[in-house]
């Protein structure tokens, strides 16, 4: 089972790893933007308005992401990883491997 856990933990700061290089890439669609009326026209401002709100979306999205990774990583420390939240009951590997952040198995999960 520890071959298992060190698989899941390389996958899950895998995947920490890419958030956090995503993060630095869309630093700079976030910033502020300016109100220079003489050099960007109303539309074009307008147009950066929408993308900068979308970068902080992603970005919103992009820490949940992290957050859930992490608790996944405390539960692998606790040996409580790969186990339905709800039932108590294994989640399939496939799920895991897929997700390994996830909380529930399928059939918690399809009520």
């Amino acid at each position: 089972m520890d071959i298992q856990f060190a698989k899941y933990k390389e996958l899950i700061e895998l995947q920490l790893e890419g958030l956090t290089a995503e993060d630095v890439l869309g630093q700079s669609a976030q910033k502020t933007v300016e109100l220079d009326q003489q050099s960007v026209g109303r539309l074009s401002r307008m147009d950066a308005l929408q993308s900068q709100a979308m970068a902080q979306a992603q970005q919103r999205r992009r820490d949940a992401h992290k957050q859930s990774l992490q608790a996944a990583l405390r539960r692998l420390a606790e040996d409580e990883f790969g186990y339905c939240m709800e039932c108590g009951e294994e989640i399939e590997e496939a799920r895991l491997l897929a997700n390994p952040a996830v909380l529930k198995c399928v059939g918690c999960l399809n009520g």
